[in-house]
């Protein structure tokens, strides 16, 4: 089920996109959530809790005379959240190579004149590719954790390891490509998954990715040159878990 968020703050433009969106998901019987309308960057950012590919994110670029505030809302999105798919719907096309420049990986760039059709099927495609890509990462045997503050899933191979975070109620996951926080506690994760092994009160490891011990130091290394403690309570159980 895929969360639909809209930054707009003009009333005609939300009502279309709203209407496009419900119009699909009942047409189509889309896995969808209703969409949630918010014409307030900040409001918008606050509401969302969440975290994954199952995002999906149409901004306006131009709100409330700002020029620019959608590119940098979704630069913000996009370092909360690398999996989240992003999408412009604009008047101001003009700004399609600044994309580029913010970093954002937008998958498109939806243009508010074209005509109604043409509109649905730009909003239905971008729909039907978070989907598709959702899709793709449970069938990587994915790890999910999810509260009432917070919903991560990521293919499992990829992640190295959890730590706690400096932020109090928060963990830090590590994975070979990208670093998130969220609110969980280290015993929460720990209980997620029984592939994982905490190998300290600080530190829990995804076995899989570990590539070397450091006996001495009682450190666990991983391939990108990262690690993490291993206590010595821990440290005959991690071997273990190696081992099998």
């Amino acid at each position: 089920m895929i969360n639909i968020f809209i930054l707009e703050d003009e009333i005609l433009q939300q009502s279309r996109i709203d209407n496009a969106i419900r119009e699909l998901i009942d047409k189509k019987a889309l896995k969808c959530r209703i969409p949630e309308i918010f014409s307030n960057p900040k409001q918008m950012l606050e509401a969302v809790t969440e975290m994954g590919s199952h995002q999906l994110f149409f901004l306006d670029i131009e709100i409330k005379g700002e020029g620019q505030k959608g590119l940098d809302i979704a630069k913000e999105i996009r370092s909360r959240d690398p999996n989240a798919t992003i999408v412009f719907v604009t008047t101001h096309t003009e700004f399609m190579p600044i994309t580029f420049k913010y970093k954002v990986a937008a998958l498109d760039f939806i243009n508010k004149a074209l005509d109604e059709k043409s509109f649905k099927e730009r909003v239905c495609s971008a729909i039907e590719y978070t989907i598709d890509k959702l899709g793709t990462s449970l069938s990587q045997d994915s790890f999910v954790f999810e509260t009432a503050m917070t919903r991560v899933q990521v293919p499992f191979n990829n992640i190295l390891y959890f730590e706690t975070s400096p932020m109090i109620h928060k963990v830090i996951l590590h994975t070979k490509d990208e670093r998130m926080e969220f609110y969980a506690s280290i015993a929460d994760i720990e209980k997620a998954d029984n592939r994982l092994y905490r190998c300290h009160r600080s530190f829990i490891v995804n076995p899989e990715n570990v590539i070397k011990i450091d006996k001495e130091s009682k450190v666990a290394l991983f391939e990108n040159g990262e690690g993490c403690l291993i206590s010595r309570m821990k440290y005959r159980g991690l071997l273990e878990k190696l081992n099998h």
